[in-house]
Formats: structure tokens, sequence, C-alpha cells
């Protein structure tokens, strides 16, 4: 296997200010919007690679337009096609894991940095260029992301999304499907999932409780924990702690709010297991599920 150790020594080099070129030079947005509409195809792979990385600054545009719909949906179509070389990948995760915990007051850098390294992150599960060093920081700063999110912000009718804790369960869920990703790394991803499943005082709105739960879902099916373990992880989730028992919920908004949450994420977990189509994760993570579900409602 290739390393790209170098990729991530990212001795990490200062967190770039994405916003200050997007478009590129040489751009607009009606050249990107054109690129768009065709596809994002450029035959001259030199070229194409380029234009990539010369993107990655969209990540954090105000603009939903140039942030998601070029930024991002430019990364995702040429990295599922296959178009972008191992150099190039290195290069962009180097940039962007600085950016999950750059400062960025308006919201947009680090949720689209992270949803931009999901796709990474399913690349190099298919075509692994990493090695292990690199692999298992780039699932721990991946669990810090998700465990750290505290801006909870999803859909705004003119500023487009943030979701972060949505991109961050994406990312995780991409990581945790690499084959020689280990016990201890899973854990370390499962475990940033529970800090978000229910976070104090916040309903979720925009389909984050799904998201977690396809994450853990995909955790669950590496086959690398048993029932009994997915039966205690869930059984901590659903402590009723700080308050004295579920009852107490009904009184308190914060209480409320959590129940929304849990119950949300158990029953998208229940869903999953059953359709699932794997039968080993079904089996190991069901009784854990209906105990849950029995204890919060």
């Amino acid at each position: 296997m290739r390393s790209l150790a170098l990729a991530l020594s990212l001795a990490l080099s200062p967190a770039i200010a994405f916003a200050d070129a997007c478009p590129p030079p040489g751009e607009t947005a009606a050249t990107l919007a054109a690129l768009k509409a065709g596809g994002f195809a450029i035959e001259d792979a030199g070229r194409r690679q380029a234009l990539a990385l010369a993107l990655l600054p969209c990540l954090s545009h105000p603009d939903p337009a140039l942030r998601d719909g070029i930024g991002f949906e430019a990364w995702s179509t040429w990295l599922r096609a296959g178009a972008l070389d191992a150099a190039t990948r290195a290069e962009a995760i180097r940039r962007l894991l600085p950016q999950l915990t750059a400062p960025d007051g308006a919201g947009f850098g680090p949720p689209f940095a992270a949803l931009v390294l999901s796709e990474l992150a399913r690349a190099e599960a298919r075509d692994s260029q990493l090695d292990a060093d690199a692999l298992q920081d780039f699932a721990a700063r991946a669990a810090a992301y998700l465990r750290e999110v505290r801006d909870y912000r999803g859909f705004d009718p003119a500023e487009g999304w943030r979701h972060g804790v949505a991109h961050g369960a994406d990312l995780v869920l991409q990581l945790s499907q690499h084959p020689t990703l280990d016990r201890a790394a899973l854990d370390a991803l499962a475990d940033a999932i529970a800090t978000q499943v229910a976070p104090t005082g916040h309903s979720y709105l925009h389909g984050e409780a799904q998201r977690l739960a396809r994450a853990l879902y995909f955790i669950a099916r590496r086959g690398l924990h048993s029932e009994s373990d997915w039966t205690a992880w869930l059984e901590r989730l659903t402590h009723p702690a700080p308050l004295p028992d579920w009852n107490a919920a009904y009184t308190s908004l914060d209480g409320l709010a959590r129940r929304h949450d849990l119950v949300a994420f158990l029953d998208r977990l229940y869903v999953l297991a059953r359709e699932g189509g794997d039968a080993a994760a079904e089996a190991a993570l069901r009784p854990g599920v209906v105990a849950a579900l029995g204890r919060v409602r």
C-alpha cells in the first residue's frame, strides 16, 4: 500500500481562509454553473485535479449555490467517478482536516469540510492510499469533530445548509467502512455518535437522528461488536440521568427534547436493523434497540 502519511502529516498547516478565493481565479459563478450543467465533465485530467483543489475555498462560501451546489457537488461527482488521483485526494485531506476545528463564525466551513471529507473517506475505503497511522489520525479527528459540534443549525431558506451533526455522522459512517480500521477506532466513532444523539435542550428537525442512526448501523455491519456490546451501549445511551426516571421527562422541556431525539434515533435504528439486509447486524442490534425503546417510551 502506498503511504500517504505525508498527506496527513498534516502537521497541520494553519487553517486556510476558505472564503477568500471563490470563485477561483479564472472562473466566475457563471462558468462554474455551466460546468455543473455539463455534469462537471473536464476531459483534461490535469485541469480537473487543479480545479478540484481550487474549489475547496467554496466550501465556506456564504452562497449555497457555490458552497453546496458547486464546491461539494463537484467533489462528490469527481470522487464517485474515480476522476481524482491519489495526490489530489491526499492534498484535499491535508487542507480539509484543519478546517474541522477552524474558527468560522458563519458556520459553513467546518460542516462542509466534513461533508467533502466523508466523500474522501468513501474513496479511501475503496482504494486505500493511507497508511495505518494516517488512517487512525483521520478517524480520531472525525470522532473529535462530531463530538464537539455545538452549532445545531440545519437548513435556512436564505443561507442553505450548515448541518454539522449530519455531516459529521456521514464522515463517521464512511470512515467506519475502511476495512482496516480497528475496533478501538470504531468504539471512538460510536461514542462520538452517542454524544450527539440527544444534545441538551435541542430537538432535531432536519434529519440528524436518521443520519446518526445510519452511521451507527454501518459501524455494526463491520461485525466487530457483539449483541452484548450494543445492548450495553444502548443502555448507557438511554439512562434517564440526570432525570430520576423517564416519566420525569414529561415535566421538563429539556427532558422532552432528549426523549424526542432518542426515540427518533432508536426508531430509525430499529428500521435499519430490520430492513438493512444484514442478518448479523440485525441480531447484534435489535435486542438492545427494543429494550432501549421500552425504557424511553
